[in-house]
């Protein structure tokens, strides 16, 4: 899936002040709820932070990662975090950690530090609406969880050179085999040195940053969820597919018409089975050709006939013949 069909609500340009929702730019995490709070949750949601003017003067790292990669609830948060090379102890001092190690209120506080120091360093998110991730991995030809993350990644790597950072170095947290999506990013990005590693969040300061960036983002979206589809239980515990909290509320909260709210994600097995037991059934028509039965087909039937006049006569399909569509030009 290319990076345009990833469809996003909007994306905001760095250097340029737009109003979402009251807030035209994030300078801390009490800006991430009312940012996020009337969102269409169907669709993908981008920030991009200002780029501060030493990250267009000298060569900068940048970080990837995510947050919310396994959860049946709510969005995949990617994002990235960038700095000059000559900042690195900034980071250090900041306390960049895995974003897992530590406690949401650490986290909470870095983000904010993250946020004051916009003169000496930069970030960005895309949130991955939990619409979008269901309906690819259901497309004809399936995209998985990892191609969606890597158009995510690569995306977000795109923005920032687009906004003029001096990248020089990328580090990303790996999804799949390091060494082919190291291959894959060094052949789109060729000027850049990249490196690919498993546990990068915990090995890297600036890979650590964006973990942190990626995993309060998805904090507050879900905190800021709203329920366009009425009244839910609020209480629906960590959003990991093993949680009993999370099982109930899947239980509770289905529509045996509609199915589940737009804060699950349909393709996991998780919520498959619950749809299955749970949800009406359906009964898809089928229609077979009246010539010939449905496992046995003569060749001929995929050969036009032509007319006296040497003129091939094509049975329109249906899609075209219920729509009243005709060619422009005849072959």
């Amino acid at each position: 899936m290319s990076e345009d069909e990833q469809k996003s609500e909007f994306a905001v340009e760095p250097n340029e002040a737009e109003s979402i929702n009251g807030v035209d730019h994030i300078t801390s995490r009490a800006d991430l709820t009312p940012y996020f709070v009337n969102s269409d949750h169907s669709v993908n949601k981008i920030h991009v932070s200002k780029v501060p003017q030493i990250c267009r003067t000298e060569p900068c790292q940048l970080g990837v990662d995510e947050a919310g990669r396994g959860p049946v609830l709510g969005p995949m948060v990617y994002g990235i975090s960038y700095a000059p090379l000559s900042e690195k102890q900034l980071l250090v001092d900041l306390g960049c950690a895995d974003s897992k190690t530590l406690t949401e209120d650490q986290r909470d506080a870095i983000f904010d530090k993250i946020c004051e120091n916009d003169d000496k360093m930069g970030w960005a998110v895309e949130v991955i609406s939990p619409n979008v991730i269901a309906n690819s991995m259901y497309r004809r030809s399936k995209v998985t969880l990892n191609e969606v993350s890597m158009n995510s990644a690569i995306g977000l790597i795109r923005r920032a050179i687009e906004a003029g950072v001096n990248l020089a170095e990328v580090y990303v947290d790996t999804v799949g085999k390091p060494e082919k999506y190291q291959a894959k990013l060094k052949e789109i990005f060729p000027e850049l040195k990249i490196t690919v590693a498993k546990k990068a969040d915990s090995t890297y300061p600036i890979v650590s940053a964006a973990s942190i960036c990626a995993k309060v983002s998805r904090d507050h979206a879900l905190r800021a969820w709203q329920f366009r589809e009425g009244e839910n239980e609020n209480e629906y515990g960590s959003g990991y597919p093993n949680d009993p909290v999370t099982k109930k509320w899947l239980t509770q909260n289905i529509d045996q018409v509609f199915g589940f709210p737009q804060l699950v994600r349909f393709s996991w097995s998780t919520a498959e089975k619950i749809l299955e037991s749970s949800a009406l059934p359906v009964d898809w028509e089928e229609v077979n050709d009246e010539e010939s039965p449905p496992n046995n087909q003569k060749i001929s039937k995929f050969f036009s006939k032509v007319d006296t006049h040497n003129k091939v006569n094509r049975k329109k399909h249906t899609f075209f013949a219920d729509r009243c569509l005709t060619n422009a030009t005849s072959l």
